[in-house]
């Protein structure tokens, strides 16, 4: 599983929703996003979508792949508990590069991509993982490091539902 989701990535990718009932914004981009809403209730957002790319280094192709068909349950049990769905993971062999997408429905990203951190479950399989990739991103050390994030957070220009 992708490991951009510890409290200090900043979420980049444009809203599935953003007040008009469209997909996202033409023109969008990671500092002109609005924020998730704060928590003043219980009530889950509607849906946030996440993409993100890392470059998967040549010779751990078949270990990476192999883990990833195995997921820890822990780790798969803390992306559901983190309100993490639809989460998919695409490898293009051709530039080695890793691409995965999810959507956040959630009412608190922060608290649970806090949650998501504190599993050591989820820091060893993010230990394990990183291993097998380079980022994308000048001065990234690790997926639990924090800023920089490990993997690069790209923008959504197109969602047809």
């Amino acid at each position: 599983m992708a490991q951009l989701w510890s409290p200090s990535v900043k979420p980049v990718v444009a809203e599935l929703w953003n007040g008009t009932g469209r997909p996202g914004r033409s023109g969008s981009t990671a500092s002109s996003l609005e924020p998730l809403s704060p928590v003043t209730s219980r009530t889950r957002h509607p849906g946030r979508r996440f993409g993100q790319i890392v470059k998967l280094k040549p010779e751990f192709t078949e270990k990476y792949k192999e883990v990833h068909a195995a997921v820890w349950p822990e780790v798969q049990k803390q992306i559901k508990d983190c309100n993490i769905q639809d989460y998919s993971i695409f490898h293009d062999p051709g530039t080695g590069i890793l691409f995965a997408s999810f959507k956040y429905v959630g009412y608190d990203y922060d608290g649970d991509m806090e949650k998501m951190r504190e599993n050591p479950k989820v820091r060893e399989w993010w230990t394990m993982t990183d291993s097998f990739q380079e980022s994308l991103v000048p001065g990234a050390k690790s997926s639990e490091s924090g800023e920089p994030s490990w993997w690069q957070p790209v923008e959504e220009v197109f969602y047809q539902a």
